[in-house]
């Protein structure tokens, strides 16, 4: 899977539960476990539910 920039669905969760901030994120790919791994940069990631992404100009990210 090649690597987008990704936008999130207003009030996105972590695997925690927490909110995830607004930012540009990087989609990293999709773990087996199901959950997508996003990044701002090397220090900011999170593992998030894939119906919560975006891609700019797209519905939502199709998966391969």
């Amino acid at each position: 899977m090649s690597r987008h920039t990704v936008e999130l669905k207003p009030e996105t969760r972590n695997h925690k539960g927490f909110f995830v901030q607004d930012a540009d994120y990087e989609l990293i790919g999709i773990e087996q476990s199901g959950w997508a791994l996003i990044c701002v940069d090397e220090a900011v990631c999170h593992y998030v539910d894939p119906d919560n992404l975006l891609i700019p100009g797209k519905d939502s990210i199709e998966m391969e």
